[in-house]
Formats: C-alpha cells, sequence, structure tokens
C-alpha cells in the first residue's frame, strides 16, 4: 500500500493535468452539456439526469477502451475512425432536425409530447449515444492513456485516473442536470423554447456538418 500512495504521489503532477483538461472539456457546453441542459429543462430532473449518466457512460465507455488498447486500435485504422465520424456527425444532424421540429411546432409555450413522455433509458440511450458516437473522445482518452503512462505510470496510476475523471464527471453532469431541471430554469425555457430549440438546432448541426467534413 505504501508503494502504492508513493507512485501515486509520483505521477501527481500528470494525473492533476489530466482531471484539469477533464473539466474543462467536460464542463464546456458542447454537444453533450447542451443536451443535459436541455433535457434538464424540457423533461425534469429524472430525465436530465439519466440523460447525463449516459453521456458519463459513454465517456468511460472510451476510457475503458483506451486503458485496453482497442481505441488506439481504431485510431490506427482509418476506415474505422471515418465511420465513426460519419456515425457522430449523422446523429448530431438527427439531434439538429428534432431541435429545429420542436422550434417550429405550433405552440410554443407547451412542451412536445415526446419531450416529457420519453422513459429514462431512452434518455439515458440518447446520452450514452451522444457520447460513444464522438470520435474527439476516442482520441481524447487516448491522450489521457499516454499522459498516464508516462514517466513509469502503470496501470494503477490509469485506473487512479480514470477513477478520478469518473468522480468529476459524476459532479459535472449530475450538477448541470440538477441545476436546469429548477423551476425557474424550466419557466425561462417555456418562454424562450423556440430561441433555445433554435440555438441547439444551429449547434448540433453546425456540429453535425463539421465532424463529417473533418
Amino acid at each position: 500500500m505504501d508503494g502504492l500512495f508513493a507512485l501515486l504521489q509520483q505521477h501527481w503532477p500528470h494525473m492533476a493535468l489530466v482531471f484539469a483538461a477533464f473539466v474543462m472539456a467536460a464542463a464546456s457546453p458542447g454537444p453533450a452539456v447542451l443536451g443535459i441542459m436541455a433535457t434538464s429543462m424540457a423533461a425534469g430532473r429524472k430525465a436530465g439526469m439519466a440523460f447525463a449518466a449516459g453521456v458519463l457512460t459513454g465517456s468511460m465507455t472510451w476510457a475503458f477502451l483506451a486503458a485496453v488498447g482497442l481505441s488506439a486500435w481504431l485510431q490506427a485504422f482509418a476506415f474505422g475512425l471515418v465511420v465513426l465520424k460519419l456515425a457522430g456527425g449523422l446523429y448530431l444532424l438527427w439531434l439538429a432536425w428534432k431541435s429545429l421540429r420542436s422550434m417550429l411546432a405550433a405552440d410554443a409555450k407547451t412542451l412536445p409530447a415526446a419531450m416529457t413522455s420519453a422513459p429514462l433509458w431512452l434518455q439515458y440511450r440518447r446520452g450514452a449515444l451522444l457520447h460513444l458516437t464522438n470520435p474527439k473522445a476516442v482520441l481524447s482518452w487516448i491522450a489521457i492513456v499516454s499522459v498516464t503512462q508516462a514517466d513509469g505510470g502503470n496501470g494503477a496510476v490509469l485506473a487512479a485516473t480514470v477513477a478520478g475523471c469518473f468522480l468529476l464527471g459524476i459532479v459535472i453532469f449530475q450538477g448541470y442536470a440538477l441545476i436546469f431541471a429548477s423551476r425557474i430554469m424550466m419557466r425561462q425555457y417555456l418562454k424562450l423554447r423556440r430561441a433555445i430549440e433554435g440555438v441547439l438546432a444551429a449547434v448540433f448541426g453546425y456540429a453535425g456538418l463539421r465532424l463529417i467534413a473533418s
């Protein structure tokens, strides 16, 4: 046990660098965070937390694959990465289309039934798919694995780093879900639903087209 603590202490600067980068990436308003916000405001706390849990599951899935080397294999074979980019881009375009349809709905003061009646497992799946089809997540976790293995790092350092990122992800993603599921936020969403859905459609559409073209 003393040896493990000494090893983690030795590699703490690398781990702290990873944690800082993870927090900045996870908390920035990208498609995943915007999806958590929109789901929480539109469908409530439980739906938002389920969506956030799906996002975190997708992130940790890529972490596991990077740890065992499968994501590096995917990066090495260009075809696999191209397929992932196309799948991710098309999924983002589908989300953009859904947001656009919601924006153009006849009654801007009420929520579409599909947004409020979707079961929690479906919200979870949406969040997971959003992150599982994100090729940037593959490259990010490959970089994280590389950093943790620098200067003699081993599996214990990697496991501790991934565990730390997992805990940070819970705080960040579920925190967004709880904040944006508040009554104040949900009331504001009803008032500004068309504008919010329009922004989401633009962000998802741009991200999808950019991903496909990259």
